[in-house]
């Protein structure tokens, strides 16, 4: 999977729910040897669940709570080699054994929400895997941006 492939696939004509959801079935399909890959939205208080490949997740993760939690509270990507070795970590799903979060931070400085990616084997995710998902990330909020730029308030 290419940037170019999630920038061809995202139109900044279509609803923002729309845009999350392919980019989450892009990444899951995508990626090998993970289990899980969606977002968490910012509400302004907490995470919510959204758009994701995968096994039913948690719902709801406070800010500073367990590896999404704290990448959104600190505003910074957290790798995470075992998850059994991170404080507070939040099992939805037992089988994942490591984790990537990167923020998505918009470019007016506000936090859209985060990028979450699991892997059922640990070590998973090296340094090369942060960079390319930070690339994503960033075509993700240009996509973001242009998408609620035209209609800040629909979400399909």
């Amino acid at each position: 999977m290419t940037g170019n492939d999630l920038n061809s696939l995202i139109s900044t004509d279509e609803p923002l729910l729309t845009a999350l959801s392919n980019a989450a079935a892009l990444l899951y399909h995508s990626l090998d040897r993970i289990n899980w890959c969606g977002f968490y939205l910012f509400d302004g208080e907490k995470l919510v669940l959204g758009p994701f490949g995968g096994k039913p997740a948690c719902t709801l993760i406070e800010m500073g709570k367990g590896v999404c939690g704290t990448a959104a509270a600190e505003r910074k990507i957290v790798r995470v080699a075992d998850v059994s070795e991170f404080p507070g970590h939040i099992a939805c799903d037992p089988v994942s054994q490591s984790e990537i979060v990167l923020p998505i931070m918009l470019s007016d400085g506000s936090l859209f929400g985060v990028l979450d990616i699991d892997a059922p084997i640990k070590n998973r995710f090296t340094e090369k895997d942060e960079r390319d998902l930070r690339d994503v990330v960033k075509i993700l909020i240009s996509k973001i941006d242009a998408i609620l730029e035209k209609n800040p308030m629909r979400l399909v």
